[in-house]
């Protein structure tokens, strides 16, 4: 004979023939809750995964743009003469009251207008051996296109003229002269 089994004491050591009803519909409670727990255990990991893929790893995420706008940054040889060497330039977000430089968000809203246009703005902080600027990016991803373009992007550095590494508004102006338009329609 075995010591009567519940849904706390249960070893699985008993064999499934040995158990009366009562002991049975315990097991089954006992293995339930764990088959349970295992599953919520499973759905907060994939919910982990899918939120640190879409805000970190994926192309489209802001980490991402980021990471691209201040690659764009230490290439130009406007902002490389205006911040220093573009090994020792860094970027970060917002200032908070965290003592550690990782933990600095990024400013940013992703917004959609009414013709379906999904709007991503972003502003952020270089720092340079020579100075210090502010950048601040417009991205758009056209209705029914994959890929979000550059609005503008632009780096503020105190004392300096405003470098523009993307500005979608000057380059439409000058080409807006080399068209003819009438009645709303460019005839080219």
């Amino acid at each position: 004979m075995h010591a009567a089994v519940t849904p706390f004491n249960d070893d699985g050591f008993v064999p499934w023939r040995e158990l009366s009803v009562a002991e049975k519909a315990s097991r089954a409670t006992q293995q339930s809750f764990n088959f349970g727990i295992v599953v919520v255990g499973l759905v907060l990991t994939g919910g982990v995964g899918y939120f640190l893929y879409q805000d970190v790893f994926s192309p489209d995420s802001k980490t991402a743009y980021f990471n691209r706008a201040v690659d764009r940054i230490k290439r130009d040889p406007a902002c490389l003469a205006v911040l220093g060497e573009a090994k020792k330039i860094t970027a970060h977000g917002e200032e908070t009251g965290n003592k550690w430089r990782r933990a600095r968000p990024l400013a940013s809203t992703l917004n959609t207008d009414a013709q379906g246009n999904d709007h991503l703005v972003m502003h952020f902080y270089v720092e340079g051996p020579l100075n210090n600027g502010i950048v601040n990016v417009h991205l758009i991803k056209r209705a029914r296109h994959n890929e979000f373009e550059y609005k503008y992007l632009f780096v503020d550095v105190k004392g300096h003229q405003r470098i523009y590494l993307e500005n979608a508004d000057a380059k439409k102006s000058s080409g807006d002269s080399k068209k003819f338009k009438l009645f709303g329609v460019n005839w080219n």
